[in-house]
Order: structure tokens, then sequence, then C-alpha cells
């Protein structure tokens, strides 16, 4: 099998598909990247804010001063035109991914799963030859040009989009999700005036039906891609399903990215065969079978091993963790945990003094609506805020003190509950390890909302 497998990897395949994929990539992104300015995103985002959420390790990367922002995305939507269309690839691509990454670790909250696709594309772009066809470079670096690529390329690129379907089925194997239907019936109820089809929206029976629709869809479509026999009615499926819930649940660009990379899971040879393309591009290379076979150097073999075992297991690195991750959070970022839990939260801290003394610190003090809708649910960034508040109290000459979080949040539609232990001084605490400091998720069932 291994034979197998490595002969496969290392036989050429046609080009096209992996042209197309740059092309419809940097389409994509510009397409993104323009919507941001027309919807208003980079003010709240970046300007607004007076504090940032960090990465740890991250925590010297600070937005732009002034207009700064405005022309880094300017600048981004350039190279990503540039992208399309093959220019200077190999110094555009690392630069965009490069650029797009520090937009996103300019604050945790502006975290999105296709925001970290995004980087995780662009990176595996920036080391293959998808400029060597169909672009600027080609056409003024003729040497460039070449007609097949070894498959295991191709191959990367299916992986990469492969492993966010299959770990997105598998977060919703839950009891919420396939039990109860939640929280899509939370948010199906919410549209339930949509003509047509609202009126199903608040029915018992419709969101378990969508909720297992979901998860069946994200837990096959890898298959049902790959083979070629059902390969079209798959993208099909493709289509509608990302349709509906591009619609439905206004989760971005993500619908869009999603229905554009699964093309890669078609021939190499696809966009040739695209009757109004077919003529123009020309036909597909002949006798690749008899190419010599191009492995990848060493080095880039265990670059790829690497990769591929990350990739793996960061999304499974919860279950190494105590607690449920759609409560405690902890490792639910990186994980593909695409729309699977609705939670609303608020919180309030105290410092506590030696006399006995408390003092309430409002979290709007330090943030922006956005920035403390997003921190009331998720506990490592309650107590990134905490250590904040701390070290602002200390410089404001506050004697000792300890800090205490007092938090109600509701997951799935259940009733507010606490989350931090609120007898904890998160001053004290470690975010190294379990989350010991979390309280155990609250008891019983989702309800249901509609009729």
């Amino acid at each position: 099998m291994i034979r197998s497998l490595q002969a496969g990897a290392t036989r050429q395949v046609d080009i096209a598909s992996l042209a197309a994929f740059r092309i419809i990539f940097g389409a994509v992104m510009l397409g993104g990247i323009l919507r941001l300015f027309t919807t208003g995103f980079i003010e709240p985002m970046y300007l607004e804010p007076r504090w940032f959420f960090s990465y740890p390790g991250f925590e010297w990367v600070r937005p732009w001063p002034g207009d700064g922002m405005y022309v880094h995305y300017g600048v981004l939507a350039a190279l990503a035109l540039m992208i399309a269309l093959g220019a200077w690839y190999r110094i555009v691509v690392p630069l965009f991914t490069l650029g797009f990454l520090y937009t996103q670790l300019i604050d945790v909250t502006n975290y999105l799963n296709h925001h970290y696709l995004v980087v995780l594309l662009g990176g595996l772009l920036a080391f293959l030859p998808a400029n060597a066809m169909w672009s600027v470079d080609a056409r003024r670096r003729p040497e460039l040009r070449r007609a097949t690529v070894p498959a295991w390329m191709v191959w990367l690129l299916r992986f990469q989009v492969g492993v966010v379907y299959c770990f997105a089925g598998l977060a919703k194997l839950k009891l919420d999700w396939l039990g109860y239907g939640q929280p899509l019936n939370l948010w199906l109820a919410a549209r339930s005036e949509m003509p047509l089809v609202g009126r199903f929206f608040e029915q018992p029976w419709f969101a378990l039906v969508m909720s297992w629709a979901g998860f069946l869809f994200d837990s096959t479509i890898v298959v049902w891609l790959s083979w070629p026999r059902t390969r079209l009615f798959a993208y099909g499926a493709v289509l509608v399903f990302h349709s509906i819930t591009g619609i439905l649940l206004n989760i971005g660009m993500f619908p869009i990215i999603m229905s554009s990379s699964a093309l890669i899971f078609f021939s190499p040879s696809w966009p040739r065969r695209l009757p109004w393309l077919g003529a123009r591009v020309g036909a597909a290379p002949a006798d690749t079978a008899r190419l010599p076979r191009e492995a990848p150097p060493r080095v880039a073999r265990v670059a790829i091993a690497v990769y591929v075992a990350l990739q793996v297991a960061l999304p499974l690195r919860h279950y190494v963790y105590p607690g449920p991750v759609l409560w405690n959070e902890d490792g639910m970022r990186f994980a593909w945990h695409v729309v699977v839990r609705e939670k609303q939260g608020a919180v309030r801290f105290e410092a506590e003094f030696a006399n006995g003394k408390r003092l309430e610190i409002p979290s709007r003090n330090y943030l922006t609506a956005r920035q403390e809708r997003e921190m009331c649910s998720q506990p490592d960034l309650i107590l990134q805020l905490a250590r904040h508040i701390g070290r602002d109290l200390r410089d404001r000459g506050y004697p000792a003190f300890r800090l205490y979080a007092f938090t109600a949040v509701s997951l799935n539609g259940r009733a507010p509950a606490p989350m931090i232990d609120p007898t904890v001084d998160l001053l004290e605490v470690s975010d190294i390890g379990p989350r010991t400091w979390v309280l155990p998720e609250p008891d019983g069932p989702p309800p249901h909302v509609g009729r």
C-alpha cells in the first residue's frame, strides 16, 4: 500500500487544477477584502478598541496607527489581485499570507475559522508552483512554464480542504447537535419570517433534520468528492449546502471559500474540460504516465509530514483536556468547530482589598461592545482581561488586592449559569494545564424555541 501511495503521489498530473486554484483563491480573497471595506468591519476590529486580546507570544502585535489598517488591507487587496494574475508570485504569496496573518494576530476576538483557513492555504500555495501556467510570470519568464506537477501537490491541497470538512463533522458529533437540534433551532427560529420556508423553522423536527443533514454532509462529503462517479453530484451538494448556510447563518466568506476550494477534488484537468474555456487553454498534456516521477526533497517530505501531523493533532487536542470543549473552550480554536454552539454571557469583575472593601470594574471600561460580547463566554479571554485589569489597578496605585469574576453564561439556549469560579483569584491563575477555575457545564437538555 505504501509503495502504491508513493507511486501515485510522485506521478505527473496536469497542472491546470493547481493554476485554477491559485486564480480562484486570489479572486475570492480580493472579493473578501473589498467586502471588509464596504461593510465597515475594519474600524470596529482595529481602530475602536483601546486594548487587544493577544495570542501567547504575540503580545507585541498591534494595529497600524491612524489609517494604517486601511492602507494595509488595500495592499492585501492588491496582492490578492496579483496572486490571481500570477504576477511575481514567489514574493506576493508569502507577503499576502504574512500580511493576512498579521491582521489575525492583532486580536483574538477577530478569530474566524475561514480566516485561519486562508492563512493555511496561502502558506501551502507559497511552496507550490501554481504560477507555472496561466500567469503573468509564465508569460514574462517562459522557463517557468510547466504542463504537469507531481500529484502530491494537488493531494496536499485536497488534504487541507478535507480536514476542514472531516473535523467539522466530528465537532457535530454531540448530543446538543444530533439529539436536540441545537443551536440550529435557535438560529432558524429567529428567521421564521422568511417567505415560503420560514414557517418550517419553528417546527420541532426541522432543526433536528437540518442538524443531521449538516453532520452527514460534513462527515461524508470528502468521500463523495473523491469518487469520480459521485463527484459532480457531490459538488452540487456542496453548492446547495453552502448557499443555504450562507443565507441562513450569515457566516461571512466561509461558504464561498469552501465552495471554491472544493474544486481541487476534481480531475487535475477539469479547467480544460469547461465548454467555454477548454478550447482557449488547450488540451491536457498527453502520456503523463510516461513522464518521470517527481518526489519532494527530503526536507520537504519532513515538512509535509510535520504539517499533516499538526493539522490532525490540533483539532483533536481538546479530547485530552478535561471538560466539554463547548463550555470551557479549551481547544476550541484551530479545530474547525464550525457553527456548533451558541453562547451568550455577562461578566462582572470585582477587586477585593485587604480591608475588605470591594470595587466593581466594568469590562466596558476596557473593551468595545464587540470585544465584550466575544469575551463574556470564553474563559481564556476573561482571564486575559482580568490580568490586564490587575496591571491597570496596580499602575493606578491601588494596594494589594484580589480579583474575581462573576459570570452568567448561556450555552445553546440554556438558562445562564456561572462559568468562572467566583471564589478564585484570577490574578493567581495559570492558563497552562487544566482549567480547574472553570465550573462544570450546566446540566439538563437545551430548550426548544418555537411552536
